[in-house]
Protein backbone atom coordinates (compact mmCIF):
# COMPACT_ATOMS: atom_id res chain seq x y z
CA UNK A 1 0.00 0.00 0.00
CA UNK A 2 1.36 3.46 -0.70
CA UNK A 3 0.03 6.48 1.23
CA UNK A 4 0.04 10.27 0.55
CA UNK A 5 0.20 12.93 2.36
CA UNK A 6 0.25 16.68 1.74
CA UNK A 7 3.02 18.16 3.65
CA UNK A 8 4.65 21.30 4.87
CA UNK A 9 7.53 21.92 7.36
CA UNK A 10 7.11 17.94 7.82
CA UNK A 11 3.64 18.06 9.32
CA UNK A 12 0.43 17.31 7.38
CA UNK A 13 -0.81 20.62 5.16
CA UNK A 14 -4.37 21.00 6.14
CA UNK A 15 -5.53 21.73 2.53
CA UNK A 16 -3.63 19.27 0.11
CA UNK A 17 -3.87 21.90 -3.04
CA UNK A 18 -1.39 24.22 -1.10
CA UNK A 19 0.78 21.46 0.26
CA UNK A 20 4.73 22.23 -0.87
CA UNK A 21 5.41 18.25 -0.94
CA UNK A 22 3.57 14.91 -0.33
CA UNK A 23 5.54 12.29 1.79
CA UNK A 24 4.50 9.16 0.19
CA UNK A 25 4.77 5.88 2.32
CA UNK A 26 5.34 2.16 1.27
CA UNK A 27 3.65 0.85 3.86
CA UNK A 28 2.86 -3.07 5.02
CA UNK A 29 -0.51 -2.98 6.51
CA UNK A 30 -0.13 -6.48 7.52
CA UNK A 31 3.35 -5.82 9.67
CA UNK A 32 1.72 -2.13 10.52
CA UNK A 33 5.21 -0.82 9.43
CA UNK A 34 6.45 1.99 7.11
CA UNK A 35 8.93 0.36 4.96
CA UNK A 36 10.22 3.37 3.05
CA UNK A 37 9.02 7.32 2.46
CA UNK A 38 9.88 9.47 -0.49
CA UNK A 39 8.94 13.37 -0.88
CA UNK A 40 7.70 14.46 -4.00
CA UNK A 41 7.21 18.20 -5.30
CA UNK A 42 4.01 18.21 -7.01
CA UNK A 43 3.05 19.95 -10.45
CA UNK A 44 1.17 23.17 -10.05
CA UNK A 45 -2.16 22.95 -8.41
CA UNK A 46 -4.82 22.70 -10.87
CA UNK A 47 -7.99 20.47 -11.06
CA UNK A 48 -7.52 16.82 -11.60
CA UNK A 49 -3.63 16.63 -11.81
CA UNK A 50 -2.91 15.72 -8.44
CA UNK A 51 -4.78 12.41 -8.17
CA UNK A 52 -3.78 11.65 -12.14
CA UNK A 53 0.05 12.42 -11.08
CA UNK A 54 -0.46 10.75 -7.27
CA UNK A 55 -1.75 7.46 -9.47
CA UNK A 56 1.44 7.51 -11.85
CA UNK A 57 3.49 7.14 -8.62
CA UNK A 58 1.34 4.03 -7.43
CA UNK A 59 -0.40 6.09 -4.41
CA UNK A 60 -3.87 4.36 -3.45
CA UNK A 61 -4.47 6.04 -0.38
CA UNK A 62 -4.22 9.90 0.48
CA UNK A 63 -5.05 11.83 3.85
CA UNK A 64 -5.54 14.93 4.23
CA UNK A 65 -6.88 17.49 6.55
CA UNK A 66 -9.37 18.87 4.05
CA UNK A 67 -10.38 18.49 0.61
CA UNK A 68 -12.87 19.37 -1.63
CA UNK A 69 -16.03 17.09 -3.02
CA UNK A 70 -14.76 17.46 -6.85
CA UNK A 71 -11.24 16.49 -6.04
CA UNK A 72 -12.37 13.74 -3.51
CA UNK A 73 -14.35 12.12 -6.67
CA UNK A 74 -11.44 12.99 -8.62
CA UNK A 75 -9.10 10.66 -6.60
CA UNK A 76 -11.60 7.96 -6.20
CA UNK A 77 -12.27 8.03 -9.79
CA UNK A 78 -8.16 7.13 -10.02
CA UNK A 79 -8.42 4.41 -7.41
CA UNK A 80 -7.62 6.39 -4.59
CA UNK A 81 -8.69 5.98 -1.54
CA UNK A 82 -9.62 9.28 0.88
CA UNK A 83 -9.98 10.30 4.63
CA UNK A 84 -10.20 13.74 5.27
CA UNK A 85 -10.36 15.77 9.04
CA UNK A 86 -6.89 14.08 9.52
CA UNK A 87 -4.71 16.49 12.34
CA UNK A 88 -1.83 18.92 11.68
CA UNK A 89 0.76 16.18 13.06
CA UNK A 90 3.58 14.51 11.51
CA UNK A 91 3.46 12.87 8.65
CA UNK A 92 4.79 9.56 10.27
CA UNK A 93 2.78 9.50 12.98
CA UNK A 94 0.03 9.90 10.86
CA UNK A 95 0.46 7.16 9.14
CA UNK A 96 1.33 5.02 12.04
CA UNK A 97 -2.03 6.03 13.97
CA UNK A 98 -3.70 5.16 10.43
CA UNK A 99 -2.05 1.41 10.37
CA UNK A 100 -2.68 0.74 13.92
CA UNK A 101 -6.35 2.13 13.21
CA UNK A 102 -6.02 5.13 16.21
CA UNK A 103 -6.12 7.76 13.47
CA UNK A 104 -8.71 10.36 14.76
CA UNK A 105 -10.34 12.26 12.09
CA UNK A 106 -12.47 15.69 12.54
CA UNK A 107 -14.39 17.56 10.21
CA UNK A 108 -12.71 18.30 6.90
CA UNK A 109 -11.38 21.38 6.75
CA UNK A 110 -12.44 22.44 3.13
CA UNK A 111 -15.18 23.71 2.25
CA UNK A 112 -15.81 24.00 -1.69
Amino acid sequence: MKIAIPSSGGKLCMHFGHCDVFDIFDVDSAAKTIIKKETHTPPPHEPGVLPQWLGTLSVNCIIAGGMGSRAQQLFQQNNISVITGAPSDSTEAIVNLFLNEKLVTGTNTCDH
